[in-house]
C-alpha cells in the first residue's frame, strides 16, 4: 500500500538549484544503462542499516529483539510500482529535506559539468553521491515514505522531477515501522524493473555482497533472500574469483570501472583485521578536494563504523575498500578514532603494505599499474613531500617522463648513467614542451645525459626537500651551481672549451649596473652552451618554479633570480666591446639577455611594452 493517510495538507518546497538542474538530466534520460537506479537505492539502504546497527550499539532499543536489518524489494504489476523497502535508520522531516531536496556537496557543479561532457554518465553517479536521483530514469513520480528509529512521527516524500517536492506528516506515525520505504511509479518503458528475473539479475550484478540480506518479495509468495550477504573480505582468498572481486569493487566504492590493483589479506598477531582494497583505474571527480579525504571503509567485527576515519595518508585517498578490526571497542568515538594507538599501528601497518603492493606492481605488472600512474601519479608523489619514511619505496615506484623517454624508473635512470656523473639531474616547470626547449638543458644535453622533466604542482613541493635514491642525490639544472665539467661531451664537433675572450668581469660589471635590483647577481654560466642567459635560482631556498607557485598565491615575497651569461654569445660579447657610443646598445642587450630569459621559463617581461620599443630599436639599427 502505498497511498497513507496525512493529517494535514501537503506542503510544498522548491528544489535545490543544482537539484532540478540534475533532474532536468535525469529525467531526459542521459544514460544508455539504467540498471544503476537500482544499484544505488539498495547502496543507500545498506547505508540505512548500517547507521541504525552503529546507532543500536549504545541505544540497543532501536532494534527489535531478535529482528535484523534488511532491504526488500517488492515489485508490483498491477500498480506499476517498484518499491525498495529498509529496515535501517529512518529519516525525519528535516533529514529527508535535506537528504532529499539539496545536495550538500561541494562536487555538484563539478558533477553536472562532467555529466554534460560525458557521452555516457553512469559511471558518475555513485561517485557524487547523487545516486537517489537516478530513480527518476526509470520512474515519473517518486514516494518515499520514512519513519526514524526512536521517533514516533513518520512522513512522505513527493515529487514527480520537476520543480519541487511535497511532505506531508502520517496520521498514525507508529503504523510505519521503522525505516524507509521508496515506491517508484514507473516509465511506460521501464516496467521490465517488475520481473522477479530482471531484479535478481541486477542484485547479483551490483549488490550481491551488500552485508544485509535483500529480500525478494514477488506477489503472494514468502520473501526471499536473493544476495549472498557475506563479507566477502573475511573469506579466504581461494574461495574468490576475479569477477567475485571486480563486483565487490563495484559495490564497495559505488564505482562503474574496473579495479587496476586489488589488495585482499588477513593480519594475525598483536592486532588481527582484515583488508580488502582497490586502485581504480579511473580517476574519481573529488581526488583534489582541499579536504583530501580517503574512502576506506571502517568496519569492526562486521559492524560498519566509519567512512571518514583517514585510515591511510592523504596521498593514498584514491584507495577504496574495507578494513574490519577484530579488537576495536564499537562505540568508537571521533576523538578515539584520532587517537586510538591501535588504530594508529593498523593505519601504518596498511600504508606500508599499499605502497610496498604498488612498488611490487610496478616491477611485475608495468602495464597495469601504469594505468594507476597514470590516473594517480601525482596524488602519490604528494607522500614524497609528506611522508619521509616511505619515501625511498615512494621513489622507486615512481615514474617521469624525461629527456629519454616516458615513464621511466629512477632505477632505469641511474642504470643508464654516465661517467663521472653522481647526481640524478632534474627540471621542474609547467609543461614539457616548454621544458624540452629550456636553455638549462643545454650543458646536459651536450653530455648526453638523462634529466628528468617535472610538471606537476607537487613536484615544485618535494624536490624542495634535500632528496637521494640510492644514494644519489637529485639535482635542480635551474638551481645553484651546476658543474658538469668532469662528465664527457658527446658532441660530434666538440666545443671550444677554452676561456673566452670577453672580459668576464667588465662584462658582468656593465650587465649588473643596468638591471639593478631586478636580479640578485649575474654570473657566468656553466650549464649553457648555444643560449645566451637564463635564470636560475640561488643554493638556499626554493627552486625557480616553486617561487613563481607561492607569488602566484601571494604566499611570499620572493627573491631576485640571478641571471646567468653564456660569455661565448654573440649577444653578451656585444655588451663587453660596445664603446661610450654604444653604452644604449649595451643597456638594451643587457635587458634584452634578462626578458629573453624570463620568456623561456613561461614569464611575462616587467615591463612588456619597452621590451617591444627595445627590441624594435635593436632591430632597426641591424637592418
Amino acid at each position: 500500500m502505498t497511498d497513507t493517510a496525512t493529517t494535514s495538507a501537503p506542503t510544498s518546497q522548491p528544489f535545490q538549484a543544482e537539484v532540478a538542474e540534475l533532474l532536468n538530466l535525469m529525467v531526459h534520460s542521459v544514460y544508455s544503462e539504467t540498471d544503476i537506479f537500482l544499484r544505488e537505492l539498495i547502496s543507500n539502504a545498506s547505508d540505512a542499516c548500517d547507521k541504525l546497527r552503529y546507532e543500536a550499539i549504545a541505544n540497543p532499543h532501536l532494534i527489535a529483539e531478535g529482528a535484523s536489518p534488511n532491504i526488500t524489494i517488492a515489485p508490483d504489476k498491477e500498480a506499476s510500482i517498484l518499491s525498495v523497502i529498509d529496515s535501517g535508520i529512518g529519516m525525519d522531516r528535516q533529514e529527508l529535506i535535506e537528504n532529499l531536496g539539496t545536495i550538500a556537496r561541494s562536487g555538484t557543479k563539478s558533477f553536472l559539468s562532467r555529466l554534460t561532457e560525458a557521452k555516457d554518465g553512469v559511471g558518475l553517479i555513485g561517485q557524487f553521491g547523487v545516486g537517489f536521483y537516478a530513480a527518476f530514469m526509470v520512474a515519473d513520480r517518486i514516494v518515499v515514505t520514512s519513519r526514524r528509529a526512536g521517533e514516533h512521527d513518520a512522513f512522505t516524500w513527493t515529487s514527480s522531477g520537476g520543480a519541487g517536492f511535497e511532505i506531508a506528516q502520517l496520521e498514525d506515525g507508529m503504523s510505519q515501522p521503522a525505516g524507509t520505504r521508496i515506491d517508484l511509479h514507473l516509465k511506460e518503458d521501464a516496467k521490465k524493473y517488475l520481473e522477479a528475473h530482471e531484479i535478481e539479475r541486477i542484485v547479483s550484478a551490483y549488490s550481491d555482497n551488500i552485508q544485509f540480506p535483500i529480500l525478494l518479495k514477488d506477489g503472494d509468495t514468502e520473501p526471499r533472500q536473493i544476495n549472498s550477504a557475506s563479507a566477502l573480505w573475511q573469506r579466504s582468498k581461494s574461495e574468490l574469483t576475479a569477477e567475485d572481486y571486480t563486483q565487490a569493487y563495484k559495490s564497495i566504492a559505488s564505482a562503474w570501472d574496473e579495479p587496476a590493483m586489488t589488495l585482499h589479506y588477513r593480519a594475525e598477531g598483536r592486532y588481527s583485521y582484515a583488508v580488502l582494497l582497490f586502485a581504480p583505474s579511473a580517476k574519481p571527480f573529488d581526488l583534489f578536494e582541499p579536504n583530501r579525504k580517503g574512502k576506506v571503509k571502517l568496519y569492526v567485527r562486521r559492524v560498519f563504523i566509519t567512512d571518514d576515519a583517514d585510515l591511510l595518508p592523504t596521498y593514498l585517498r584514491f584507495i577504496r575498500g574495507v578494513i574490519d578490526a577484530e579488537d576495536l571497542p564499537l562505540n568508537l568515538s571521533r576523538e578515539m578514532l584520532q587517537n586510538n594507538p591501535q588504530l594508529a599501528q593498523i593505519r601504518k601497518a596498511v600504508a606500508t603494505r599499499v605502497v610496498g603492493e604498488l612498488d611490487s606492481m610496478s616491477e611485475k605488472e608495468p602495464e597495469a599499474f601504469a594505468k594507476i600512474w597514470d590516473a594517480f601519479g601525482p596524488v602519490i608523489k604528494e607522500g614524497l613531500y609528506e611522508d619521509y619514511e616511505r619515501r625511498e619505496k615512494l621513489l622507486s615506484l615512481s615514474r617521469f617522463t624525461t629527456t629519454t623517454g616516458e615513464k621511466r624508473s629512477l632505477k632505469q635512470v641511474v642504470a643508464d648513467f654516465k661517467e663521472n656523473q653522481t647526481e640524478i639531474y632534474y627540471l621542474v616547470g609547467d609543461s614539457i614542451e616548454r621544458l624540452k626547449s629550456n636553455p638549462k638543458l643545454e650543458a646536459a644535453k651536450s653530455r648526453g645525459l638523462e634529466v628528468l622533466l617535472l610538471t606537476d604542482h607537487v613536484d615544485a613541493f618535494w624536490t624542495s626537500a634535500p632528496t637521494d635514491f640510492e644514494g644519489k642525490p637529485l639535482k635542480s639544472l635551474s638551481q645553484g651551481e651546476v658543474n658538469l665539467d668532469l662528465i664527457p661531451r658527446i658532441d660530434e664537433e666538440p666545443k671550444d672549451e677554452s676561456a673566452p675572450e670577453t672580459d668576464e668581469a667588465a662584462t658582468i660589471a656593465v650587465i649588473k649596473d643596468t638591471l639593478g635590483e631586478r636580479v640578485s647577481d649575474v654570473k657566468a654560466s656553466t650549464r649553457l652552451t648555444t643560449s645566451a642567459s637564463c635564470l636560475v635560482a640561488g643554493g638556499f631556498g626554493p627552486d625557480r618554479e616553486l617561487e613563481r607557485m607561492l607569488a602566484m598565491q601571494n604566499r611570499g615575497a620572493g627573491t631576485k633570480p640571478i641571471l646567468e651569461i653564456n660569455l661565448r654569445h654573440p649577444l653578451v660579447a656585444r655588451i663587453a666591446g660596445a664603446d661610450k657610443a654604444a653604452r644604449g646598445d649595451a643597456a638594451d642587450l643587457s635587458f634584452l639577455l634578462l626578458e629573453q630569459a624570463q620568456i623561456l621559463d613561461g614569464e611575462l617581461p616587467e615591463d612588456p611594452a619597452a621590451f617591444a620599443a627595445r627590441l624594435n630599436r635593436l632591430v632597426l639599427k641591424a637592418m
